[in-house]
């Protein structure tokens, strides 16, 4: 009697039941442990004495002293002591001097300038952007964070106005509110952190972010030219006004902005920043959005983000385009109990990448094609992070937007994983002996990196044009 093959002795419904269903992920990894929305980090005290600390007054007495110099546009006035970005920079300064000697001169305060060639104008002018720039050094002086905000303001949504340098341009959202936000930043760290943390911190408030993001470019090529690695580069724009156009209102969500691909180091700061706030914000709710930036628009993570590190944006959830890059974007329409919350999720985030060991470097995973899996088994491996007592394997299926289960593998540099790895996403993350733990390095490593064009200016000013404008 001949035998039948085994797909024509079951009937077609038994046959699709067995083929369809998936094997749980529990049976595929050895000693794993569900994660929830914190994934498994750790509440720090000091972390939530920052935020505490974080003031909606000094937050609006520093915006409304920027929107008192009348415009901030990149080629205003430098000379005035009352106007025009010179003015502006020389403030901002003086404030973060100011911070540095209340905590005993930790704060490494400097002008950081370059001249700059506009690539989007056809004429090429070159243009002097200075940063104003407050280093509060850690124990490791390679590695750094950068929180940013640009301090430049215009009115770029008429004719000519990306280079009007007499019409008054407020810029209380856009963006005095990230820079308020970072020197609140500044004055809460240098006073809990007078000594600093583990990594290096640098507070950034830009220039000439409306002409193409020329200040955070020039500090982003800054830092890789001088050997540094940068952990996550951030910034905080648009970030306090709570009511839409149509008078809709949202003062309980921030956007957080994270670039292609899914594994990408931006993503990895976008689900570590998602963690944080659901272990330290209450009320306050982390929206990750997938995506470089809005659609047709940019900020001053990008260059970071060309850079080959993690960048991100905040962001308000709800943008009011009439106080946007416009003489309305005027300082009563930004809610400062709205903007103290956006600074605490920064800080929260800062604070508690600043204090862990540093993500694991070149990680890798291999696949062990002649063992004894067949190929489902993989060889990760990564290079030892300074302070690490131990390190974890994060594992998320590809259709998940966070991890869901972690291994514990222990004070070791390499681990055989027995999971079928192209169905899912792994990731490797260090330990410090207080539990402070690192953003995770993706397993497999994300593809080549691909650029942004930021060029050349849309002609229909912040709601049109072909490619990214600030």
């Amino acid at each position: 009697m001949t035998r039948l093959p085994l797909r024509l002795a079951l009937p077609p419904l038994a046959l699709f039941v067995l083929l369809a269903a998936p094997r749980p992920l529990a049976a595929q990894t050895t000693a794993s442990t569900p994660l929830g929305p914190t994934q498994g980090l750790v509440r720090d005290a000091t972390v939530t004495a920052v935020l505490h600390d974080i003031s909606p007054s000094r937050l609006r007495a520093t915006d409304s002293a920027l929107v008192s110099f009348g415009t901030r546009n990149t080629l205003s006035d430098t000379l005035s002591s009352t106007r025009g970005i010179g003015a502006a920079r020389r403030w901002l300064h003086a404030q973060m001097e100011a911070i540095s000697k209340d905590c005993g001169g930790c704060l490494r305060v400097e002008y950081d300038p370059a001249m700059v060639e506009v690539m989007r104008d056809p004429a090429r002018p070159t243009v002097n952007v200075v940063n104003v720039l407050g280093w509060l050094p850690g124990r490791d002086t390679t590695h750094v964070i950068v929180i940013g905000g640009h301090y430049d303001s215009c009115v770029c949504s008429l004719p000519g106005g990306g280079y009007d340098t007499t019409t008054t341009a407020p810029g209380a959202d856009d963006d005095g509110s990230g820079s308020s936000a970072v020197l609140e930043l500044a004055r809460t760290f240098a006073k809990r952190y007078p000594h600093g943390l583990n990594a290096t911190i640098v507070f950034a408030i830009y220039a000439g972010e409306e002409q193409g993001l020329l200040g955070s470019t020039h500090l982003a090529k800054r830092l890789k030219d001088g050997g540094y690695t940068v952990l996550a580069g951030m910034t905080d724009d648009i970030a306090g006004d709570v009511q839409a156009e149509d008078g809709t209102v949202d003062s309980t969500h921030v956007r957080i902005f994270a670039a292609d691909p899914d594994n990408s180091p931006s993503r990895e700061l976008g689900r570590y920043v998602w963690a944080l706030g659901h272990l330290y914000l209450h009320g306050f709710t982390v929206n990750p959005i997938w995506r470089i930036d809005r659609i047709q628009r940019g900020g001053d993570h990008m260059p970071y983000v060309e850079s080959g590190w993690a960048g991100l944006r905040f962001s308000e959830p709800l943008e009011n385009y009439n106080h946007q890059h416009l003489p309305t974007d005027q300082f009563q329409f930004v809610n400062f109990g709205y903007l103290a919350n956006v600074a605490r999720a920064n800080a929260m985030t800062v604070a508690s990448i600043a204090a862990a060991p540093i993500t694991p470097q070149d990680a890798r995973a291999v696949r062990e094609a002649h063992g004894a899996s067949g190929g489902q088994a993989w060889a990760l491996s990564w290079q030892p992070s300074p302070g690490a007592v131990k390190y974890e394997v994060l594992i998320r299926r590809t259709i998940s937007p966070q991890y869901e289960r972690v291994v514990d593998v222990g004070n070791v540099t390499n681990y055989v994983l027995h999971t079928q790895l192209d169905d899912e996403w792994a990731g490797v993350r260090a330990v410090d002996a207080n539990g402070h733990r690192s953003m995770t390095a993706p397993l497999p490593s994300p593809p080549p990196l691909r650029s942004f064009n930021r060029a050349p200016e849309p002609g229909r000013g912040a709601r049109g044009g072909s490619g990214p404008t600030p």
